[in-house]
């Protein structure tokens, strides 16, 4: 069954090659399809399109379908094209004539994207429940090893001196930075295209804000044209902030796969958190940071690939947003077991005591012992010269003990004030406000 089968049915092969991976993709959409659906149809009854009596019926087979697509009960029935049909289907084999008017001033186009949009303002949420814990395991490993120091590079060259309190300290930062990237995501997607039908509005006197108010959304998509385009670009924007997380976790994976090396030797795991070799026994492979380090990259490609699948498109629905959902929906799922495994590896590292004691670091205090000439009254540049030159001479002295005092640095890991800016970043999603919604239109 398809919602726009007149009497000429498709040449199968040309169904099966559009359909494709759509009815897979749409199972994950099939909570958020009933919840467009309930408001829809509170909305046709408020304009005349249903009676209250009618609306009544539909509300409640619509709810009694709604825990099924909770707990992976819910099919789409061969033969029935996607979920939209499959939940309009059951609706009139149920209900019979007042199952076909739930469709009444709305089109497949906007019935998608709104299913979108509360599938995206959900998998955001999710996300973001997710980082909370590993941020809050990195503020913790930052304060429990921030007297740790180990050498800082550039170039991959020894640098400077740093700790695990910085190196710690530096990711959950980072983080903030991410989650306020999802933050801007989340504003995007929670806004309502509902009503705006195949890109065009409608001539039914309908209701958006009503619609709006009733699934939770903060605001409306007003243009009905842009609402139409902006598939396709809020799931570019969403692919951005997921790249931007996974960004941090890629570049966390490789120190980790660097300081796990021998020849660094800074960190250790336990055994059963690394593989081992076919032929060497010594071996103790970061096999988990290197998959995470791949997945993570992979997904800092999607933003790419979802605009070389837009690129060049005119305004309205075209086809090509379909294959969206196959590259975005399974990155959220890839992106959270990639943070649950970072948790676990940090959750039991062991950092190496001393690291820096090692004569092969000793250079990296060379600009501490310029620096020191520098409080005694040396210029700059003379005192840089002069440790340069013992340097050279190999009569560099030195001592391994740092006194960095200022806002963010080895002595000063800010931890506060880094939570701080998470906690004023979360409190601003209004994620309770969706929450009452939800509950309000599945009658929990």
């Amino acid at each position: 069954m398809k919602l726009w089968q007149k009497d000429i049915a498709s040449l199968q092969e040309v169904e099966t090659f559009t359909v494709g991976k759509d009815r897979e993709m749409d199972l994950l959409l099939a909570p958020y399809d009933v919840l467009g659906n309930i408001a829809h149809a509170e909305m046709l009854a408020t304009i005349g399109l249903l009676t209250v009596q009618e609306k009544d019926i539909l509300v409640k087979e619509l709810r009694s379908i709604y825990p099924s697509t909770q707990n992976n009960s819910f099919v789409i029935q061969d033969g029935v094209e996607d979920i939209h049909s499959q939940i309009e289907f059951l609706l009139t084999q149920k209900l019979g004539e007042v199952g076909k008017k739930i469709h009444a001033a709305r089109s497949r186009n906007d019935q998608v994207l709104v299913d979108l949009k509360l599938f995206l303002r959900s998998e955001i949420e999710t996300l973001v429940n997710t980082i909370i814990p590993f941020f809050e395991l990195l503020q913790q490993q930052s304060e429990t090893f921030k007297s740790d120091l180990l050498p800082g590079y550039t170039h991959l060259q020894l640098a400077m001196p740093s700790s695990f309190g910085l190196w710690f300290g530096a990711y959950a930062e980072g983080l903030v930075d991410d989650v306020i990237t999802l933050q801007s995501a989340y504003k995007i997607v929670n806004k309502n295209p509902l009503g705006s039908a195949a890109g065009y509005g409608s001539s039914f006197p309908i209701n958006r804000s009503l619609t709006a108010q009733l699934l939770g959304f903060e605001n409306l998509n007003y243009n009905v044209v842009y609402a139409q385009m902006g598939r396709g670009k809020a799931e570019r924007i969403t692919a951005q902030a997921l790249a931007n997380v996974a960004d941090t976790l890629a570049r966390l994976s490789m120190d980790m796969c660097l300081y796990l090396n021998q020849n660094f030797d800074f960190v250790s795991f336990p055994a059963e958190l690394t593989t081992g070799s076919s032929i060497m026994p010594h071996k103790k492979n970061p096999d988990v940071f290197e998959l995470i380090r791949s997945h993570c990259n992979r997904i800092k490609a999607l933003p790419n690939e979802i605009t070389m699948m837009t690129t060049n498109l005119p305004s309205g629905y075209h086809r090509d947003l379909q294959l969206l959902k196959e590259h975005l929906f399974p990155a959220f799922k890839t992106l959270k077991d990639c943070i649950a495994m970072a948790t676990l590896m940090l959750s039991n590292i062991t950092v190496k005591q001393n690291i820096v004691a090692d004569a092969k670091y000793q250079y990296i205090f060379s600009v501490e012992e310029v620096n020191k000439l520098v409080l005694q009254g040396v210029p700059f540049r003379d005192a840089y010269k002069q440790i340069g030159r013992g340097i050279e001479a190999g009569k560099f002295e030195y001592s391994s003990a740092v006194n960095h005092t200022h806002e963010g640095s080895i002595g000063n890991l800010c931890t506060k004030e880094i939570k701080a800016m998470m906690d004023t970043t979360l409190s601003t999603f209004g994620f309770e406000k969706v929450h009452e919604a939800i509950k309000k239109l599945v009658n929990y």
